[in-house]
């Protein structure tokens, strides 16, 4: 089944994506293919392991099943002092 999901994208991969955010149709079933899917389109460096997700404003779980007209932030470690 598919879902149409807009994606936010922040720091490196918002840079590696050329854009903060997109909207697109998918059939992955959880929140980790969703962004395998994107990784492998965009070439984002950073494994799954290494990001929070959050959806519609909370964080999630990567398990969580993508469910349509869903706000996704894939949101990597954030340096600084």
């Amino acid at each position: 089944m598919m879902a149409k999901v807009t994606l936010l994208y922040f720091a490196s991969l918002r840079d590696a994506a050329g854009a903060s955010s997109e909207t697109l149709e998918t059939a992955a079933p959880d929140l980790s293919a969703l962004y395998g899917e994107a990784r492998s389109r965009h070439g984002f460096a950073l494994p799954v392991e290494r990001l929070r997700v959050a959806v519609d404003g909370a964080f999630a779980r990567w398990e969580d099943a993508v469910r349509d007209g869903a706000e996704i932030a894939f949101i990597p470690p954030v340096s600084g002092g």
